[in-house]
């Protein structure tokens, strides 16, 4: 246990400050301050020595000079235990300070402002702090470092229990945490200023995410696994949407959560996706948000039992009546009405994740890690606009037939290449997933939705890619799909489509692909 004698408070969020100086001071502990902080602690009772008498030096160059001083980190980083350290400090005059409580200009809240100026980001760069932070982490065998406000009560509360004392055990931990904050500091800092030179991909990748929670396992119950929010997110997007029930999430509840909330976004209509394994195995939009639920369910009910269900709606009273006849891992809409809440709330396990304060996620770069390295792209933000399509065939698309490969279009995308889909305006009626051969991935479309029932007469097809040969297409046609669209840019475009006007079917090139690897 290390005695706490004396204490330097400064601090940018003041939450708290005054009543854990209060705490200090009545265990007999001097408080050393700086600037805001000493007027506040003051105007609170706090009995408070300034830095300056300290150091000799009154606070300088509109008070980026402070704590820079060997008075002061002399006091912090001195080894209490070592002989020639405890001369020095008398020799010189250097009082040893036990407690460093920091935190930092608030650098990334001014960067997150679309109108900060360039001088506002390089004042809110913080110098002296981060110096006093990790000198007193440094030297946690003596020195106890407080970073976050959240923590001063629970350590007021032990040194109350221990006559003034703070263990090592809090100490280390402290240390650690505080490394990470000015870990984390930097990177903001270098991330937010290679933004403002316009550069794309840094030449050194920093990245700063904190811990949300444990997930109970990985991908497999022999996998560990965590979920980690971006800071810089500023509370956007699915790492910080609210649970209202169910069991706790899993790693696989949230990497299929993200893929179904993506699709119902590409929706303007209300919208219904449901999600296996990362893929759709059922998608529809409708007038009203029950009927898009039905409509995606009958796609492939047996696939749709044990899913991942998004709604670009707030899930109201019809539509959670019909959910609740099916079992479902989990739900995501930009909110719960009442009445959805009260008719889910006997499926007790079923969880539910609003998405209502979310919804403005830019998702930044998407990250994939290889063996000794990181993968970093920008996500697939192509829309959909059939007005910049080029017909390649005889005979053009009906309206009927526009709109419903409009909407393969925006499906295709969210699933795995290579990747088909079969559809009619409005809903999702086959899908062919992940397969080795585009042929193979129109078989298997054709093959599940026979197999389910659904005709497939008057339906279009979308391709992720452009068809490699002729036969992926004739056996789209073979199976009654009347118009397709696909990126083109093969070699063999001119046999795809001889193919297609052979076949009566119109055809459109995005020149765009959609991979999903």
């Amino acid at each position: 246990m290390k005695k706490i004698t004396r204490a330097l408070i400064s601090v940018s969020d003041k939450t708290g400050a005054a009543e854990f100086a209060l705490g200090l001071a009545a265990l007999g502990v001097e408080i050393i301050s700086t600037g805001g902080t000493a007027r506040l602690l003051r105007e609170k009772g706090v009995p408070v020595r300034d830095v300056a008498d300290l150091t000799g030096f009154p606070e300088m160059l509109d008070g980026r000079v402070k704590t820079l001083h060997p008075r002061i980190h002399g006091g912090v980083l001195a080894i209490r235990a070592k002989p020639e350290h405890q001369a020095a400090l008398q020799a010189h005059g250097i009082e040893p300070i036990d407690l460093v409580a920091v935190n930092l200009y608030p650098f990334e809240q001014v960067a997150a402002r679309p109108d900060a100026r360039f001088d506002e980001l390089i004042e809110n760069i913080d110098i002296g702090g981060p110096a006093m932070i990790r000198s007193a982490a440094k030297n946690f065998e003596d020195v106890t470092v407080v970073v976050n406000p959240a923590d001063y009560a629970p350590l007021l509360e032990e040194a109350r229990q221990s006559g003034g004392s703070i263990s090592q055990e809090t100490r280390w931990r402290l240390a650690r945490k505080a490394f990470a904050a000015t870990a984390a500091y930097d990177s903001v800092i270098s991330r937010a200023l290679e933004q403002r030179a316009g550069v794309e991909w840094p030449q050194h990748l920093s990245l700063n995410y904190e811990k949300a929670m444990d997930l109970r396992y990985g991908e497999n119950p022999h996998q560990r696994a965590a979920l980690y929010q971006d800071p810089a997110a500023r509370g956007q997007g699915l790492a910080f949407a609210r649970q209202l029930q169910g069991k706790e999430l899993s790693f696989n509840n949230l990497v299929d959560l993200e893929a179904a909330w993506r699709l119902v976004e590409e929706f303007d209509e209300p919208a219904t996706a449901i999600i296996k394994h990362t893929n759709p195995c059922g998608a529809a939009v409708a007038s009203a948000l029950a009927q898009s639920y039905l409509d995606a369910l009958s796609v492939d009910p047996v696939s749709a039992f044990g899913s991942v269900i998004a709604f670009n709606r707030p899930l109201d009273g019809p539509t959670a009546e019909a959910l609740s006849k099916l079992f479902v891992e989990a739900a995501i809409a930009p909110g719960f009405t009442a009445q959805s809440l009260e008719r889910l709330s006997a499926k007790k396990n079923l969880r539910l994740i609003d998405m209502s304060t979310t919804l403005s996620d830019d998702c930044g770069w998407q990250l994939k890690a290889i063996g000794g390295g990181l993968l970093v792209q920008t996500p697939d933000r192509l829309g959909v606009n059939p007005g910049e399509w080029k017909r390649v065939t005889v005979r053009p698309p009906s309206d009927d037939e526009l709109r419903a490969l409009a909407f393969a279009w925006r499906v295709v995308k969210h699933v795995k290449s290579n990747a088909i889909v079969l559809a009619r305006a409005s809903v999702l009626v086959g899908v062919g997933a992940g397969q080795m051969s585009r042929v193979d991935a129109v078989r298997l479309a054709v093959t599940k939705a026979r197999e389910l029932g659904h005709s497939l007469q008057g339906t279009v097809a979308a391709s992720d890619a452009f068809f490699p040969f002729p036969d992926g297409l004739e056996a789209a046609a073979e199976a009654g799909v009347t118009a397709v669209v696909q990126p083109g840019g093969s070699v063999r475009d001119q046999e795809v489509i001889r193919a297609a006007d052979r076949a009566g079917m119109a055809m459109l090139f995005t020149g765009r692909r959609h991979f999903r690897h």
